[in-house]
């Protein structure tokens, strides 16, 4: 304890925290004692320790109950609040402290130089202006646009944060064995939902539950696991991994998330054609459990699969040649003819966030929502994610760090299949794992560009010396 030192600034929080409970307690209002006592709690921790209210922040991603907004819908809501979690006032509270703590020491720059801060930018003034400009031709409630911005760009806040305070590979990859021990609690909650025959979804999301958002966040965790196994030495136990696969797939079946199978298919077709020439046996095994997976797979699975094309006759659907799909596909499906009607009245910046109607797939939403411009602008971000991916699994300084690297590679490939039936770049509960891996890459980016440069250093001095002596400039 000697070593903790109470500044003017932590003393300033200490003071508020006691005029809050204290005010509490007068009033008697024991549910703002307690939510008080939690937010002060972790906003001390905030002003102590970064990495501390990382972890925090790292295990409420899936782990935090949510609360709707009420009175923000319109357009693209279809009349749905702004859905709010006790992560979202985590990440501003950490995010605050970290701002005002960079401020006043002033030891670096509040936001480092990284390949992504150039497509984030142009991303997030993509959305900006082509809110602002749904708001002057009508679209788009201010008030509404507003929120739902901050709403879709928090997690490039908590990018630039992890960034920021990730100042070893040791940390990053602690972190990411925290993300993936919540992985395993989040598989594990929604294997005990298997029993009541419902889709299962992630803890506290509310009466009706979100399946399709559980299923694509265990895409992508699958996806990092996978890479690790796949990646030599780079997972040195693996039992724990195969653990935490096997629990992560039943996961993944309960959801009976049809754009989260697909998603996982195309992965599992990535790493047979990626592991065939190195690991024949291995490839074999996967094939054959590919054939034989209409003997295996549960009989829930097939059914909602098959579901697809063998629903009873209902009005909208849609046929797709002979054959007649369910409403949920068909409702997709008309979505993306919807909106190239809609992006035909404002091709260039679209009608703003929130401006269209409400579509439940990404690439038709980004252009309703944000025209060519956003399109462009998606492509570029989705470019340089996939190109720092690569990069630092071609030249990552050791293999847990390459297998991450494959693993996010593999997770954005299946989240952009994912997104072809759901909003999956907005959807907070699989943004922020996803963001919080391509900090924690670009970290090891950074640090790797930083190790070759040191090590050009001498090599550059010792060639230029030799050089000056041949010329006779200085002494062999």
């Amino acid at each position: 304890m000697n070593n903790l030192r109470i500044g003017p600034l932590e003393a300033l929080a200490l003071t508020a925290v006691a005029v809050g409970i204290s005010l509490a307690m007068n009033t008697g209002q024991s549910v703002l004692l307690l939510g008080l006592v939690a937010g002060c709690a972790l906003l001390i921790a905030a002003f102590l320790s970064t990495p501390l209210s990382l972890y925090i922040l790292v295990y409420s991603m899936l782990l935090s109950p949510e609360l709707i907004v009420g009175g923000m819908g319109g357009g693209a809501t279809a009349g749905r609040g702004v859905t709010l979690r006790f992560d979202d006032f985590l990440l501003v509270m950490i995010g605050f402290v970290w701002l005002v703590k960079a401020a006043i020491h002033k030891s670096e720059a509040p936001i480092k130089r990284t390949p992504l801060n150039g497509p984030i930018m142009f991303y997030a003034v993509a959305s900006l202006f082509a809110t602002l400009m749904g708001v002057l031709q009508g679209h788009v409630r201010p008030l509404t646009g507003f929120f739902f911005n901050l709403k879709y760009l928090e997690y490039f806040f908590l990018y630039f944060m992890v960034v920021n305070a990730v100042t070893s590979l040791d940390d990053a990859k602690k972190l990411a064995t925290a993300a993936m021990f919540t992985c395993f609690l989040v598989s594990l909650f929604a294997i005990g939902q298997i029993p009541s025959g419902e889709r299962a979804s992630a803890p506290f999301e509310g009466e009706t539950g979100e399946p399709n958002t559980l299923g694509g966040y265990m895409v992508f965790m699958l996806a990092i696991i996978t890479g690790l196994l796949i990646t030599p030495e780079a997972a040195p136990k693996k039992l724990p991994l195969l653990i935490l696969m096997g629990a992560g797939s039943l996961a993944l079946l309960a959801t009976l998330s049809r754009a989260s199978f697909l998603g996982a298919a195309v992965i599992i077709l990535i790493v047979v054609l990626f592991v065939s020439y190195r690991k024949p046996v291995l490839f074999m095994v996967v094939l054959v459990g590919i054939i034989a997976s209409p003997w295996w797979t549960p009989d829930a699975v097939k059914k909602r699969i098959m579901f697809t094309f063998t629903q009873a006759p209902e009005q909208g659907q849609v046929r797709l040649g002979g054959i007649r799909v369910d409403t949920s596909t068909s409702d997709r499906l008309r979505s993306w003819q919807q909106s190239f009607d809609v992006w035909k009245k404002s091709p260039v910046w679209g009608n703003g966030v929130t401006g269209g109607p409400f579509m439940d797939a990404m690439y038709p939403r980004v252009l309703t929502e944000m025209g060519l411009l956003g399109i462009v602008a998606f492509l570029v971000l989705l470019w340089s994610l996939f190109r720092l991916g690569w990069t630092t699994y071609q030249s990552g300084p050791d293999p847990p760090t390459r297998g991450f690297a494959l693993g996010f590679l593999l997770g954005l490939v299946g989240l952009l299949v994912h997104a072809l039936g759901s909003n999956t770049f907005i959807i907070v509960r699989i943004m922020e794992p996803f963001w919080l891996f391509a900090a924690l890459i670009t970290r090891a980016f950074i640090m790797c560009e930083a190790s070759q440069v040191q090590e050009a250093g001498p090599i550059f001095h010792r060639r230029l010396d030799e050089r000056e002596a041949q010329r006779g400039l200085r002494p062999a």
